[in-house]
């Protein structure tokens, strides 16, 4: 008998099952690359506060749900940031400015230092404001003292630079716009009085690709900023939003260049109206809070030049001055200074509802994120509320943690994050 033909068979039968299981494994680990859920910015993945998935607590001071908290080594208001088995935070380290990064069991990965910390001056404020960013291949970081650095994921300073040459910081407190990510360029703003700035730098080698002025005369304070721009597409090519001095602005990625202005955000000339809050972007709407909490503004993106007439699409006379606002379905949800809660439509400013948090003398400087049909806002003194924003407006719980709060929460791969005063938090549902 013949048994060639039989093994033969049997060898590509073993053969084809073991490719097929190679490819579906592969295939597998390709998807869950592919679609890893990570927080890569400060607002998130989308730049809008919101989660792209997942299920997250309700109930956050039950320590048994704490997957871990580990102590912080000082100060700092940053938000974390998560790229796959990374965890980041910015926070000094005995008086240096420092980037630590943690895995998913809340061991210290390492901590990387860069020079000396220029602390903050407000309760509420550090010298490490600013939240890192990442695009998967190395931390971009920026501190109050002005230094600007990249880092690989193994914790080595590929590059630093010093931005205090470029004058002197104005601002009445303390800095905390955050960097932003192009193709090529990682970018900052510095907004202040008759000294502001838009620089890209080289990711790769640190080295400045482009600067341009961004002064515009306003009354006092009016030409401060604290916000963070985004990054969209125009036209066919990558453009920056940038959101201060009385002005929304777009300038092109590739050098800096101004390709439209939205102005009329002080039209009475008021001073002090510093610009806290950032925008969120929905669709082809920016939705700009202004006016020190006071008034809210429509901008269709686009156009050309000078689009204050012709793109300034509403405003309505409600705001938050510290908090930025998150969109989540097509809808902005802005958590006011002292509690209050609306849900607005983009395209129209119209109110759809509007609800409340408790009230009490300490404000909320932190801004709220949004994940599994839930609002989680944290307040200054430390109480974060989760609340149910699908259906109705309902409290679902308040929590408090024992510590000053202003960094945004994180939710990512169904665990909240939460950046303390003193002690970073992952919580499972």
């Amino acid at each position: 008998m013949d048994f060639g033909g039989h093994e033969s068979a049997m060898a590509y039968s073993w053969g084809m099952k073991l490719f097929v299981a190679c490819f579906s494994f592969s295939t597998l680990l390709l998807s869950n690359f592919l679609t890893a859920d990570n927080w890569p910015a400060w607002r998130g993945p989308s730049e809008n506060g919101s989660a792209t998935g997942g299920t997250y607590p309700v109930q956050l001071t039950d320590e048994g749900k704490w997957e871990w908290r580990v102590a912080l080594p000082g100060k700092g208001c940053s938000t974390p940031v998560v790229w796959e088995d990374h965890i980041v935070v910015t926070a000094p380290v005995d008086g240096q400015d420092a980037l630590l990064a943690y895995d998913w069991k809340g061991k210290e990965r390492w901590r990387t230092t860069f020079g000396k910390e220029n602390a903050g001056r407000h309760r509420n404020g550090s010298g490490s404001n600013s939240s890192a960013v990442t695009d998967g291949q190395a931390f971009y970081v920026f501190f109050k003292s002005k230094t600007l650095a990249a880092v690989d994921f193994a914790g080595k300073i590929l590059w630093q630079q010093n931005l205090n040459p470029l004058g002197r910081d104005t601002l009445y407190w303390d800095f905390g716009t955050s960097p932003v990510l192009t193709e090529k360029h990682v970018v900052m703003a510095l907004m202040r009085e008759g000294n502001s700035w838009l620089l890209a730098y080289d990711k790769q080698t640190g080295k400045l690709a482009w600067k341009v002025e961004r002064n515009y005369k306003t009354p006092r304070e009016g030409d401060h900023s604290y916000s963070t721009p985004q990054v969209i597409h125009h036209a066919g090519r990558e453009a920056l939003l940038v959101w201060g001095a009385e002005r929304l602005t777009a300038h092109d990625a590739a050098n800096g260049k101004i390709l439209w202005s939205c102005a009329g955000f002080n039209p009475q000339k008021k001073n002090n109206w510093v610009v806290v809050s950032s925008f969120v972007k929905v669709g082809d709407m920016a939705v700009v809070p202004y006016g020190r909490g006071s008034k809210l503004a429509g901008i269709r993106l686009g156009g050309k030049g000078d689009v204050t007439e012709s793109h300034r699409a509403w405003e309505t006379e409600t705001s938050s001055f510290v908090p930025t606002p998150a969109a989540h379905n097509g809808r902005v949800y802005i958590v006011r200074d002292r509690g209050e809660v609306l849900c607005i439509d983009p395209k129209t400013g119209q109110t759809i509802w509007q609800g409340a948090l408790p009230k009490d003398r300490a404000s909320y400087y932190s801004s709220p994120s949004i994940g599994d049909g839930k609002l989680y806002a944290a307040r200054e003194d430390g109480t974060v509320y989760v609340a149910q924003i699908e259906g109705e407006f309902k409290v679902l719980s308040e929590n408090v943690m024992g510590e000053r709060i202003i960094a945004s929460p994180v939710l990512v791969n169904s665990r909240l994050l939460l950046r303390g005063e003193k002690h970073l938090y992952c919580i499972k549902p």
